[in-house]
């Protein structure tokens, strides 16, 4: 391959929902990083600690997984010790939509093997809480990052499809690599090359498969049913799901070469049961 031509590899992990996600997400990377260790890894983690928020001790704990920068959403508030810790958690990007003065970082440039890599996060506005506009934070910062980088990734953390469509679309035309739709935990069969950029609309969960969206089945059913605010609770399940896209991205000119979606489930008894042997 001829210096033109390099790429980087990058891997990215749809909403992690509570302990199942996150075990299921290690083992998932013990695996392919032995045969594709030179690959960034970026997961939205909005859901990453019992299904709301991130505790520290797992954000640790997902970045000696292989986990080299983590994306979140409107959940990302839910544990209040992210108030003490989210100013030094230098892999971790939450929506630059909030307003201004609002504690985090809502982009980053990560040096990945001498590569520089931008991720953006932002949120979206229909069917969610009023935030600042995401069209303009996001275009500014495309613009300050690709002073420094061609290769800009952006996590886009949405309720709705068509938002997300057209918002991915805007992004294409400002010249971002890679786009991922996140939150609905539902992955899309949509992937393709836009404008030279990765495009996928939902990258789906990683979590337990037999609840709804990752958490407790019976919580969800009474929810609506009764229509009282019962607290969601991380499903139990044998069954565990990888939701992820994989991506390939010139480093020269920050243009996606190649995209994969990539789904597997696994039984965990079965695991245990193989281990055992």
């Amino acid at each position: 391959m001829t210096l033109e031509n390099e790429t980087v590899k990058v891997l990215f992990f749809g909403d992690i929902v509570g302990k199942p996600g996150r075990l299921a997400v290690r083992d998932f990377l013990a695996e392919y990083k032995a045969e594709n260790p030179d690959t960034f890894v970026i997961a939205n983690v909005e859901n990453a600690s019992h299904g709301f928020g991130l505790t520290p001790k797992n954000y640790n704990d997902l970045l000696e997984y292989g986990i080299n920068c983590m994306t979140s959403g409107n959940h990302i508030w839910d544990k209040k010790e992210i108030f003490t810790y989210i100013d030094t958690a230098d892999k971790l990007v939450r929506p630059i939509n909030y307003p201004k003065g609002t504690k985090g970082e809502g982009a980053r440039i990560i040096d990945f093997n001498g590569i520089k890599i931008g991720v953006i996060n932002a949120l979206g506005r229909v069917f969610m809480a009023p935030l600042d506009s995401q069209w303009e934070s996001v275009k500014e910062e495309i613009k300050r990052i690709k002073e420094i980088t061609p290769i800009v990734v952006v996590d886009f953390h949405a309720e709705a499809t068509a938002e997300k469509i057209c918002f991915g679309r805007f992004c294409s035309e400002l010249g971002v690599s890679a786009f991922f739709g996140t939150h609905t935990h539902v992955q899309t069969a949509d992937e393709k090359i836009l404008n030279n950029m990765a495009y996928i609309t939902d990258a789906g969960f990683c979590g337990a498969a037999e609840g709804v969206i990752g958490m407790d089945y019976s919580t969800s059913l009474n929810r609506f049913l009764t229509c009282m605010p019962e607290r969601y609770d991380v499903a139990d399940s044998e069954t565990v799901q990888v939701c992820a896209v994989e991506v390939e991205i010139n480093v020269n000119c920050g243009h996606a070469v190649a995209i994969k979606r990539i789904f597997c489930s696994r039984n965990e008894k079965e695991k245990e049961k193989n281990d055992e042997v």
